[in-house]
């Protein structure tokens, strides 16, 4: 129960009423106090190199594109040198950030997860928004989902699981998510954009219902020949979606939603905010301008342009918490799905979006998972780097202890618990080891310090071929001609790595230390 005193004087009540109407007022506003806020923040396909803060700091350059609100929260941060996207590809991510568990563990192994595709999710276990709520809090999501969902089958009245794309509308009813989105996985308020950018589903939805792009909006089979925009159908392909579409305010669109979420919940009730933002995913469709600034034609490619948008995205969000007086009670945590991208323009203007790592999204290099990875909360994390490993599956695990909600032990299995190494309270439990995944080579990658093997696997995961073995100490850049994986004397520390993760995987043990 949450009252104003506006709303305690409009109508005569006796005094008891009125004292007891008040002392919850203040127990309200105390445990807001209490609780620190928590905005996450997920970027898509935002690289170490995209974030000009890693350029000047790690890799000692004059960054090409600025992203000075990004920097600023990153020189009050903790930041990960070694910090990890779960895998090298974007859904496979988002099911362990969610779920914190790594992506062998749910029914489909690599799992991109198409938007009518059955949530990955198990029913009552936890999620990275029940934990939160569990604990009292207001919980939003905002921005890209591409985890399935449900949605009315328009022939059978089940739920549709056929394709994406295509002209589907006379199928699938896309006016309502039924279940399997956000609010599945506890959170109170959502405002899904289902596949980001990119399509084949181009509709916004906003707890649960489409929400038109306009009061003439209607939904269609959109494609190159209807859409207001051609560029905006992707390589995805056309399918369902809002007749008025247009990826250039998408990002105006979801960051207002954030600064509304935290409008209506700021010095009220404690809140969690996730946010997804879908840059800089393609297609590349920056605005003219954001909020007065000019973004269109302000870098030398329309992918740059892009991290200038994701850039005063972040930097709606830290003004509202500002604004509302809470941003020194909020933890913030920035991150990214993937590694950044490999676009001929922006390489050929000397961009590095990998940020001096080897490889890119997709791929089991570096590159291609090591990510911006960095904390915020003014007085609890001492800004800073730190080189031990994480990865943003971690925080599931972090937020549970940061809010007092137990996790079993069987649950969140691949979730370590960061809380004692951002706040220097309590013990941290290092991991001994890293599992992750790449992308659509199905490649696996296992670390075991300083050693980094890439095994190659199916999509059932069930062959496993030792291609690459690295000393990340030794060559860190993974130069192929030190792969050490076809030499005589480390045929032994192969086999036995092999050996190692396949016991990991076929037992179903924990992959992270169990902290609560």
């Amino acid at each position: 129960m949450h009252l104003r005193l506006s709303q305690l004087t409009t109508h005569p009540i006796d005094p008891m009423t009125r004292i007891l109407s008040l002392l919850l007022v203040v127990a309200a506003n105390s445990f807001a106090a209490e609780k620190p806020n928590i905005v996450l923040i997920m970027a898509d396909d935002l690289g170490l190199g995209d974030v000009s803060h890693h350029v000047r700091t790690q890799m000692k350059k004059e960054p090409l594109v600025e992203t000075p609100n990004i920097d600023a929260l990153a020189r009050q941060s903790l930041w990960f040198t070694d910090g990890h996207s779960a895998t090298a590809l974007c859904s496979p991510t988002r099911y362990s950030m969610m779920s914190g568990n790594t992506n062998y563990r749910s029914y489909a192994p690599w799992g991109v997860w198409g938007t009518f595709r059955k949530s990955a999710m198990v029913k009552g276990e936890v999620t990275l928004g029940s934990v939160v709520r569990d604990a009292g809090y207001a919980t939003g999501f905002v921005g890209k989902w591409h985890l399935g969902g449900d949605f009315r089958d328009k022939k059978t009245g089940g739920f549709y699981r056929g394709t994406d794309n295509g002209d589907i509308i006379d199928k699938v009813d896309v006016t309502r998510i039924l279940g399997g989105g956000p609010r599945y996985c506890g959170f109170d308020y959502d405002f899904t954009v289902p596949c980001g950018i990119q399509g084949p589903v181009y509709t916004v939805y906003e707890n649960q219902k489409w929400h038109p792009f306009a009061k003439d909006s209607e939904i269609v089979f959109l494609n190159e020949k209807n859409a207001l925009f051609p560029k905006d159908v992707s390589d995805k392909g056309p399918g369902p979606g809002d007749s008025k579409w247009n990826a250039r305010q998408l990002g105006k669109m979801i960051s207002q939603k954030a600064v509304e979420f935290i409008d209506r919940n700021a010095g009220k009730k404690p809140f969690f905010l996730y946010y997804c933002s879908h840059s800089v995913h393609i297609p590349h469709c920056p605005p003219e301008e954001f909020d007065g600034n000019k973004v269109k034609g302000s870098t030398p490619s329309a992918h740059l342009d892009m991290v200038v948008e994701l850039d005063l995205q972040v930097k709606r969000i830290v003004d509202a918490l500002k604004a509302n007086k809470v941003f020194d009670n909020t933890l913030i945590v920035v991150t990214s799905d993937n590694g950044g991208l490999l676009i001929n323009k922006t390489i050929k203007a000397g961009h590095q979006s990998s940020g001096g790592w080897a490889g890119s999204k997709n791929k089991p290099e570096e590159g291609g998972h090591r990510v911006p990875f960095f904390a915020v909360w003014k007085g609890h994390i001492k800004p800073g780097v730190t080189d031990e490993p994480a990865i943003n599956q971690d925080m599931l695990a972090t937020l549970a202890s940061l809010v007092g909600t137990p996790i079993p032990e069987d649950e969140a299995m691949d979730s370590s618990n960061l809380l004692p190494l951002l706040t220097g309270k309590g013990k941290y439990v290092p991991r001994e080891f890293m599992v992750q995944q790449a992308g659509s080579g199905k490649e696996i990658i296992y670390r075991k310090w300083p050693w980094k093997l890439i095994i190659q696997s199916d999509h059932a995961l069930k062959k496993f071929e030792p291609s690459k073995l690295y000393n990340l100490e030794e060559n860190p850049t993974e130069n192929p001609e030190l792969n050490k994986v076809n030499e005589p004397e480390f045929k032994e520390l192969t086999a036995r790595m092999l050996k190692d993760y396949l016991e990991i995987q076929n037992s179903g043990r924990r992959t992270a230390p169990y902290n609560p």
